[in-house]
């Protein structure tokens, strides 16, 4: 009787929020326990498809036929319940390509599961940092992958009915569909923000390597905090490394000040995935490196917007894809020589940070 006045609760809970939302909460349908057992083959650990901080993902397969991912919390905690309600409630109110579709909850069970659409491809992480023969990833796949996530963060900063901010941008919650596009996943933790607003915190949340400096140190999440932690994934997809390795030499282990450092130097050449390094696309390299750069500053006022950031990458890949079309458009042309010094690692001569935008380091710490 206990557990059932709880779960009556939860969905008492659920059904509140939702209704105080502009969600499409008639696309929100409620799974009962038996359907997604049986999905699940009773929850069989040979169904797991992956497991986090938030709960354990299944792959089932409904009555119907559809192939899904059910997601169960781990530990029975009141905050855990929440951010499944959390998750629920933010999922509603989105709707975008590139961001994985909830299809419907349970909150019969001790814990509640969520319902995904399922993404066959796994995770962005694995593709970058273990080999795929099947399925090498070109420099032209990370730039569009690049700008699929970037649109979805634009989205959820710029376009969505609340402001939302993700809170856990990292490599392993982009998902690759059938066709090898981006859907970004795992909001437990996400949340609407009223507009002008900032999110304030005791307790700081994000993965260690993707968390804003800045928000670790105040506490206040904003948007930019966002764009932080997608820089990190920019740089993950040029140089091809985690965004933590201890086996590294001390000032290599953090993988963003790894990346500012070689940037303050001049040496983008050397820090490059060689699948990167090999491709001719060297001018949309070096923009999406400078642009990596600006993501990571260490003020979050010196940071460009997601929806800069999208536009930008588009911009790029406009360029990759009509190189020989583009070389009189002004904002994207290029001078050969400057292409060359650039990539050239023993140039010295001229700063890899020819930008409007401030150094994320003061000029004392550089050395002037």
């Amino acid at each position: 009787m206990k557990l059932r006045s709880q779960f009556f609760k939860q969905s008492l809970l659920l059904q509140q929020q939702l209704s105080s939302t502009e969600g499409n909460v008639e696309m929100t349908k409620t799974f009962s326990t038996k359907e997604l057992e049986k999905a699940t083959d009773n929850f069989n650990w040979n169904r797991i498809l992956g497991q986090g901080g938030q709960g354990t993902v299944y792959k089932g397969m409904l009555v119907d036929g559809r192939i899904v991912a059910i997601k169960k919390s781990k530990v029975l905690d009141e905050e855990k319940v929440k951010d499944f309600i959390n998750e629920v409630v933010i999922l509603t109110q989105i709707n975008h390509r590139n961001i994985v579709k909830l299809l419907g909850c349970c909150l019969e069970t001790e814990v509640p599961l969520l319902v995904y659409e399922f993404i066959p491809n796994g995770t962005l992480f694995q593709y970058i940092h273990d080999e795929n023969e099947d399925f090498p990833l070109s420099w032209e796949r990370r730039l569009t992958i690049a700008s699929e996530v970037a649109s979805a963060l634009s989205y959820l900063h710029s376009a969505a009915s609340t402001p939302i901010y993700h809170r856990d941008v990292k490599s392993s919650n982009i998902l690759l569909d059938e066709k090898y596009r981006a859907e970004v996943s795992d909001f437990g933790t996400s949340r609407s923000i009223a507009i002008d607003q900032t999110h304030l915190t005791t307790n700081v949340q994000g993965t260690f390597g993707y968390v804003d400096p800045e928000y670790y140190q105040s506490g206040q999440f904003t948007e930019k905090s966002d764009v932080y932690s997608f820089g990190v994934v920019l740089v993950e997809l040029l140089t091809g490394e985690k965004p933590i390795s201890l086996e590294k030499a001390e000032g290599e282990r953090n993988l963003a000040s790894h990346f500012i450092l070689s940037m303050e130097e001049n040496n983008l050449l050397n820090i490059l995935d060689a699948r990167v390094k090999d491709s001719s696309a060297h001018e949309e390299i070096i923009k999406v490196a400078k642009l990596a750069y600006r993501c990571l500053s260490l003020s979050g006022e010196r940071r460009p917007r997601m929806i800069e950031i999208a536009m930008e990458l588009e911009q790029i890949r406009f360029l990759q894809n009509n190189s020989s079309d583009q070389k009189n458009h002004e904002e994207i042309t290029y001078d050969e020589s400057e292409v060359t010094k650039y990539w050239n690692v023993a140039s010295r001569t001229s700063s890899l940070l020819d930008t409007d935008t401030e150094p994320l380091f003061s000029s004392q710490s550089r050395g002037s």
